[in-house]
């Protein structure tokens, strides 16, 4: 391990084999505040910026962590310099980013945040915070007013900490000091992204005062988008690697994969970057494009994470090499998934392959774990819009159902030889409780899950033609175990 560290002043004595800022940092100005800077975003928008900054230089990014300092502390001693290692079986490439020039802490100083948010030079706020950071209901897509962050900003709205009172609270204070209003972008997996993130910020402002939901209605825009890249979370053994390659000591790199893509709807009243010029596609419609991601890659990445964890398997690309997963996966998206995709001139069947390819990257070492968090957020976005459709159809539902059940075994708490298994969910309490008093019974079990209705709603738990094959597939993984489950489902 070095002693030296990354930084604007060590730039030059990186490696010839390192790509680095095709620019000046100092000379960036900010454009852009974007709420949740995490591995994410570091591999993906902050890429295009930085891409994009070599020759328009107004577009920087100010990041804000809107729960911890860990980034800001790792990152502020190198100048908020970070490296991307792009891996694939090909080997690994390194490249510095230094689109994003401060990072602030929301909790630290919520009005250092809001005062940068309201600067007339930043045009657009877009947003990496989870599908829970949005403080809403996944099943209706609608604004939970009893989340606790939402009723805290309500008590004190001009210190708000969570996203939907940060964009309301700095628009408001734009309108009163006649500052037009930012362009919201919306970077996270919610179906229809854009009209979800602006229903729920008109929502919010509406529990304030009445002018402001209709100033954000009205005046606000807010530009849906579609991100695709895989982002494992950066490990020791990830950070001591590059830091060797580099010669450099870097506190918090990022690890990718070379697939990246980023499609956002062209609505961008007060200006925006030349995002075509560095591979953003700009759409007058983004939906068709999440929907395809969503179900498509997302809800495979979801069922392999929780049926591969319970199989035994750490990472994707290891429940990728067990045949029966990859056929599980393929049909999944051939048989359910792709009739209820309506994109004429899209080739399906290539992004299907493409994304089995994906998942079967050896470098990349995704943790089937990390992708099992917040399942029950995640659920109604990657898997219940698709079965919903081809209940509507009259079509089976069975490899969907199954995956469905994985998520209900995994987060019982307990794995198949008796283990505890470390559940991340906002609901992980309560549907631990809901385990313990179903016992071993997947009957009582699927039941009491199916009537939760914050991710199946009111309809697909007492539907016969949902619940059924959840069941079903529930007991299979009881009685045969994931692995076994998995062969017979795979066909």
């Amino acid at each position: 391990m070095t002693d030296r560290r990354l930084s604007l002043q060590t730039l030059d004595a990186l490696p010839a084999t390192a790509a680095r800022p095709a620019y000046d940092p100092r000379r960036v100005t900010p454009g852009i505040v974007h709420l949740g800077v995490g591995a994410f975003h570091r591999a993906h928008q902050a890429v295009y910026l930085d891409d994009l900054l070599a020759g328009d230089p107004q577009w920087g990014i100010v990041g804000a962590s809107l729960r911890r300092a860990d980034m800001r502390d790792a990152l502020q001693p190198q100048d908020d310099l970070f490296t991307v290692a792009v891996r694939s079986g090909e080997g690994t490439s390194l490249r510095v980013v230094g689109s994003i020039r401060q990072i602030l802490v929301a909790p630290e100083d919520p009005q250092a945040l809001l005062a940068a948010m309201c600067d007339p030079a930043i045009r657009i706020v877009s947003l990496t915070v989870t599908e829970k950071g949005y403080c809403h209901d996944p099943a209706t897509g609608d604004l939970n007013p009893d989340h606790p962050d939402v009723k805290a900003d309500l008590d004190n709205p001009q210190a708000p900490t969570s996203a939907p009172g940060l964009l309301v609270e700095a628009l408001r204070r734009r309108r009163a000091a006649n500052v037009v209003p930012f362009t919201v972008m919306p970077c996270d997996n919610l179906p229809a992204n854009g009209p979800t993130v602006h229903r729920i910020m008109t929502q919010y402002a509406g529990l304030l005062d009445g002018d402001l939901a209709r100033f954000v209605e009205r005046d606000v825009a807010v530009a849906g988008t579609m991100v695709d890249r895989i982002v494992p979370a950066t490990t020791d053994a990830d950070t001591a690697e590059i830091t060797a390659a580099l010669g450099l000591s870097d506190a918090w790199p990022v690890v990718t994969e070379p697939f990246t893509q980023w499609v956002i709807e062209d609505r961008f009243p007060t200006g925006r970057p030349a995002f075509e010029t560095v591979g953003a596609e700009m759409v007058a419609d983004v939906e068709p494009f999440e929907r395809m991601k969503l179900r498509m890659l997302n809800g495979s990445h979801s069922t392999l994470a929780y049926l591969g964890y319970l199989a035994g398997y750490q990472t994707v690309s290891e429940t990728m090499a067990d045949p029966a997963f990859e056929r599980l996966v393929r049909r999944m998206m051939t048989d359910e998934i792709m009739p209820t995709l309506k994109m004429p001139g899209t080739d399906l069947t290539g992004y299907r392959d493409a994304l089995i390819a994906r998942f079967h990257n050896p470098a990349l070492r995704h943790r089937t774990w990390q992708i099992a968090m917040d399942g029950s957020q995640k659920l109604p976005q990657r898997f219940l819009g698709t079965v919903r459709d081809r209940l509507a159809a009259g079509a089976p539902i069975d490899r969907l159902a199954l995956g469905i059940a994985g998520w209900m075994r995994y987060v019982t708490g307990t794995d198949e030889k008796g283990a505890p298994i470390e559940v991340k969910d906002p609901l992980a309490g309560r549907l631990k409780a809901i385990a313990d008093a179903a016992g071993r019974d997947p009957g009582r079990l699927a039941e009491a899950y199916l009537g939760v209705g914050e991710v199946f709603g009111r309809d697909l738990g007492n539907d016969p033609a949902f619940a059924g094959p959840v069941t079903r597939a529930l007991e299979a993984l009881y009685e045969a175990g994931a692995a076994r489950s998995v062969e017979a489902f795979a066909g």
